[in-house]
């Protein structure tokens, strides 16, 4: 409906018992809030993007993955709707962590001396247990790597050693053992900034022959852009994950298109912060490209216009092949 200054009138948000997500999502576009149009437009983007069959590269940093969210990207994992994941060291420690230890409910607010005399470490309003994070890392990948050394080997790309963790796994929440049945690649750049990266390095002292190839890991990346027809990016945060998607096709012209949730103000000239058009200047977006950046926190904003995806899409028919 048009006005008759040829404008888009803003309408009400029509609440009901049994509204879908998707018909939510919908009417946010006509809605004429401060970002609700964004979150409408990124899921039609998504849909274009997961309907003319992209590539879909999934970056996320770790931190939601110590959240409910984890939950969402297994799901997109387990159904074959992406073609690679990038993500930081932080994402294997908390998926690993949570399949043989709980996270608990906690509160930005709290003590933080308190914690630490109760050994608990706090991530934003999530309480990690310390004896579920370090220890029972170290207690399963020590046993993992020796064993891995047993049976010959010395040198190992880094997307091959989380299949083979995920192998070794047997809990269907884990997004490390969905990757490693699907054989979907987990690409970490920063392998060794995190709590699994220490314990790779602290193997090593022990075994100098043992090397972590992540030269193998740009090999693959390499194949996947120049084999892909068509690729989208769904980024959830900044950093060295969402660098490296939009790094790795610029050597294709560009993303085809993408959609970007991010926190970050785009005046402190950080990568988190830099909108997608930015990327068209280098060349890691093409000029004619769908894409979104959605000022929003991704817990909310990622479960949302997921659910929304799948509605319209219908779960299972639009995986990848």
């Amino acid at each position: 409906m048009t006005d008759a200054s040829g404008m888009d009138p803003v309408e009400d948000v029509d609440i009901h018992a049994n509204l879908r997500v998707s018909e939510l999502v919908e009417q946010l576009s006509e809605a004429g809030g401060f970002t609700a149009p964004m979150v409408a437009a990124g899921v039609e983007i998504l849909e274009r993007m997961y309907k003319r069959k992209s590539t879909v590269f999934l970056s996320f940093p770790a931190a939601i993955i110590s959240t409910g969210v984890r939950g969402v990207i297994r799901h997109l994992v387990e159904q074959r709707m992406v073609g690679v994941i990038i993500t930081t060291c932080g994402t294997l420690d908390h998926d690993l962590a949570r399949v043989w230890g709980n996270y608990e409910k906690g509160s930005f607010d709290a003590d933080d001396v308190e914690l630490l005399e109760q050994k608990i470490h706090r991530l934003g309003n999530v309480f990690v247990p310390m004896e579920t994070y370090g220890p029972a890392l170290e207690s399963h990948i020590q046993p993992f790597l020796e064993k891995l050394y047993e049976e010959g080997v010395r040198t190992i790309a880094a997307h091959d050693l989380i299949w083979r963790m995920g192998e070794q796994l047997a809990d269907e929440s884990s997004i490390v053992y969905w990757a490693a049945k699907n054989r979907i690649p987990v690409i970490v750049p920063g392998i060794t900034d995190g709590a699994v990266g220490s314990q790779l390095w602290l193997f090593s002292q022990a075994h100098p022959d043992f090397h972590i190839d992540v030269l193998a890991d740009e090999s693959v990346l390499s194949d996947i852009v120049f084999s892909a027809e068509n690729t989208g990016g769904f980024i959830i945060g900044g950093g060295i994950s969402k660098h490296h998607v939009i790094w790795w096709n610029q050597f294709r012209d560009g993303l085809d298109s993408a959609v970007y949730i991010t926190t970050a103000p785009e005046y402190d000239g950080s990568l988190s912060g830099a909108r997608m058009r930015e990327a068209v200047s280098w060349g890691k977006m093409r000029p004619k490209a769908e894409h979104i950046t959605i000022p929003g926190e991704a817990t909310v904003l990622v479960p949302l216009m997921v659910a929304a995806l799948l509605d319209r899409l219908g779960d299972n028919d639009n995986s990848e092949d």
